[in-house]
């Protein structure tokens, strides 16, 4: 853990990595503290607040052996890739555990994905087997993968051992959000959950202090979920608030937090502007951190008054995390800064050259950080394209600025909308499988609540003619098939896109005009 009472800048250049050659994930976030203190309570399940349930890690790591037993009879090894696709719960947890036991790779999925979205991630990775809920999902049913409910399984008293990994065996795979194109999943190693801790620790005014507990209503199957809340929670011996909201209100926020005793929270930023919005004080807070994109001096400002902290920015992405963090209370929070570099991250701003400037540029990580990707899975070309000499481009535009990091803006097509990073692409594609559509666009418009909706503007076939009834209709179809929160919010119907000489939406000109709409809207 870094130390609270040095000197930031000094803990910067005093730390150095200490990575073990054999490392399993589970043994981090379970076995270890199993063997501590089997009692220590590892989650808090409150789905049901009027049922609160509190499983220590001797539950826990009888819920994830138990599964490693029933996974290897099913002749699951070494390398395999096993789905998890359920929401926040002591199996969920368990699952990855189990996984990483075996020696074989989990798969985060998003119980919102739709039968496409599902279907395209298990098919790329070769998905041997899926963990689920009792709800399921529609979408496993066309697919040659094997579903295994945990909750059918009778608990064993019989321990499964780690088998043996190295730092860098690979041991998750989490799908990009398509950004640039067609979704790319990030392999990681065993050392991933070390790399994240640093940054975790600081964005949480150095978690891990007596009394802290942890929740987000933010997924576990997204990074930001299992890796900056979930699995540091547990390494760290912070008890894990499990609560997935169906849906995010600030009064349900409120009342699992005032209830539970939270101390720690990750709010996405919508999050944040709902509560905002909703004039909702919640008190009990130690620390509250935000990632995705900028607050603003505004929501700093409101939350010292409505929340009783100030908000830790942080900054990472899917393929290398929590790289970029402030931190209260070892160094002052600067309005329109991300933070400054964590310890143990070498984050500067580059030029076309691959050199640090002091103008513009693109925020890149120094090649070999800790929390980084192996590489894309089964992507060689698109891993290449990823770096530029000895740094990883995040594909954002940043200035350093006397230590801090301030964001520009984005450098690719990326919608960032209640939280969620969405490619427009993969929309795009659903959308033209459609029979009325000819061709589409879907950028990013402005949104004061959401920071963007998605909006798609279409041309149709000859045959068919605008109306709200289609509009309508191709909303459904994307959120039937995508995921339900990447469906376009707006439709637009044009007569033609502006397109490239070589046939490529300019969705450059689309944000204008929609950006133009708002505008127009205001007046």
């Amino acid at each position: 853990m870094i130390d609270p009472f040095q000197d930031y800048d000094q803990a910067y250049a005093d730390f150095r990595w200490n990575v073990p050659r054999h490392l399993n994930m589970a043994t981090q976030v379970c076995d270890l503290w199993c063997e501590r203190d089997p009692d220590k309570t590892a989650i808090i399940d409150a789905t049901d607040l009027g049922n609160i349930k509190h499983y220590t890690y001797a539950d826990l790591s009888r819920a994830a052996d138990t599964l490693a037993h029933h996974l290897k009879g099913l002749g699951v090894s070494s390398g395999d890739r096993i789905g998890v696709l359920r929401s926040q719960d002591l199996w969920t947890a368990a699952a990855h555990i189990a996984i990483w036991k075996l020696g074989a790779i989990s798969i985060p999925l998003f119980k919102l994905f739709g039968p496409e979205a599902l279907s395209s991630r298990i098919l790329d990775a070769g998905a041997k087997c899926v963990i689920v809920d009792e709800e399921g999902h529609s979408g496993l049913s066309a697919l040659n993968v094997t579903q295994v409910l945990p909750e059918e399984l009778t608990l064993s008293d019989q321990p499964f051992a780690c088998v043996n990994t190295s730092a860098e065996t690979p041991a998750v795979l989490i799908y990009t959000s398509g950004t640039t194109g067609k979704s790319k999943g990030a392999l990681h190693a065993h050392r991933v959950l070390m790399g994240h801790l640093p940054g975790v620790e600081v964005s949480h005014d150095f978690l891990g202090q007596d009394g802290d507990v942890i929740w987000t209503p933010a997924d576990w199957a997204w990074i930001g979920g299992l890796f900056d809340v979930l699995m540091p929670g547990l390494a760290l011996g912070v008890p894990v608030v499990a609560a997935r909201l169906a849906k995010f209100t600030p009064d349900a926020a409120k009342e699992i937090i005032e209830t539970l005793g939270v101390k720690n929270v990750f709010f996405p930023p919508t999050a944040l502007r709902m509560i905002k919005a909703a004039d909702c004080n919640i008190a009990g807070l130690r620390s509250v951190a935000s990632g995705g994109e900028p607050l603003g001096a505004e929501m700093l400002e409101w939350a010292r008054d409505a929340l009783g902290v100030t908000i830790n920015e942080f900054y990472g992405q899917t393929e290398c995390n929590m790289v970029v963090s402030s931190c209260q209370a070892a160094f002052p929070v600067k309005n329109g800064a991300i933070g400054k570099p964590v310890p143990g991250f070498d984050v500067n701003v580059i030029d076309d050259a691959g050199s640090p400037t002091e103008a513009e540029g693109d925020i890149a990580i120094r090649r070999g950080a800790v929390s980084m990707m192996i590489e894309y899975w089964n992507n060689p070309a698109a891993t290449q394209e990823k770096f530029r000499g000895d740094w990883m481009l995040t594909g954002d535009r940043g200035i350093v600025d006397q230590g801090y990091i301030r964001f520009v803006g984005r450098d690719d097509d990326v919608i960032t909308s209640a939280g969620y990073r969405i490619g427009p692409a993969e929309i795009e594609d659903c959308l033209l499988t459609h029979p009325a559509v000819a061709t589409v666009g879907v950028v990013g418009k402005p949104d004061p609540m959401r920071t963007e909706i998605v909006k798609a503007y279409v041309v149709l076939k000859p045959e068919f003619t605008a109306s709200d009834e289609l509009c309508d209709a191709l909303k459904m179809y994307v959120k039937e098939r995508l995921a339900k929160h990447a469906y376009p919010r707006e439709i637009s119907f044009l007569d033609e896109l502006p397109m490239t000489v070589t046939g490529k939406v300019i969705r450059k000109e689309l944000r204008a005009r929609a950006r133009a709409e708002n505008e127009g809207a205001e007046q």
